[in-house]
């Protein structure tokens, strides 16, 4: 029996769909604790669907082409094309595009937390050497805990980086907000504590934690007006 070995260009072509690295938006995985520093940490696994696929040995290139969808670990992206290519030190680079009037889509859970990014953008961009991701166009990044609308950030572009768990967002003229602006809305830290709390309470089986609530304030009479009459008895 003859046994055929893969020819080096199919086997660069399998190689090429582990540089899907591209957008993982943060915290898709953690530094393990100490007791399994020893242990060597497992990637991801990473499915990609399109209608079509070009691979370029040469270049180190793939382009994915079709309703997109890229699923790796924790994290899912929305595209009609991706490219991902490679350089000489094994950085890793992508780019989402979609169709004029649509937007890239990306979802990271973060289950450790109880937390969801959902971000939209014109253009997706991955940089594996800095390991930074940006939004490009009507960009908008959400943050949801426990399904609760908390966190939002939007402009022109929106940037976040792994290393640091920093956002940075840029005005221009192809802002998601009137006038180009950058604009950010942000909830108290202590309603996010709350949130969670509430989560792991339900996961355990436990009532969920009563809120504590400031004691209630007289109220006082505005300014320039009269307090009405007292009733007068019989």
């Amino acid at each position: 029996m003859m046994t055929h070995l893969p020819s080096p260009h199919l086997l660069r072509l399998l190689l090429a769909l582990g540089l899907c690295t591209l957008l993982s938006l943060a915290h898709a995985q953690k530094k393990p604790s100490s007791t399994a520093a020893l242990a060597p940490q497992e990637e991801p696994s990473t499915m990609i669907l399109s209608d079509t696929l070009h691979f370029d040995d040469t270049k180190r290139e793939s382009t994915f082409s079709g309703n997109v969808v890229m699923t790796r670990g924790y994290m899912t992206m929305n595209a009609d094309n991706l490219n991902l290519r490679e350089d000489a030190e094994g950085f890793q680079y992508g780019t989402g595009t979609v169709k004029p009037g649509k937007r890239v889509f990306i979802r990271q859970v973060r289950p450790e937390v109880y937390e969801v990014l959902e971000g939209v953008g014109v253009r997706a961009e991955y940089n594996g050497k800095t390991e930074t991701f940006d939004l490009l166009g009507q960009a908008v990044v959400t943050r949801y805990i426990c399904g609760q609308h908390f966190d939002t950030v939007s402009g022109e572009r929106v940037r976040y980086s792994q290393k640091t768990d920093i956002y940075e967002a840029f005005s221009g003229p192809d802002s998601a907000n009137a006038g180009g602006r950058v604009r950010s809305i942000a909830q108290p830290r202590a309603r996010a504590d709350a949130a969670v709390a509430e989560c792991k309470a339900k996961e355990a089986g436990l009532p969920a934690p009563t809120p504590k609530l400031s004691p209630a304030t007289p109220a006082t009479p505005a300014a320039n007006t009269r307090r009405p009459p007292a009733p007068v008895r019989p």
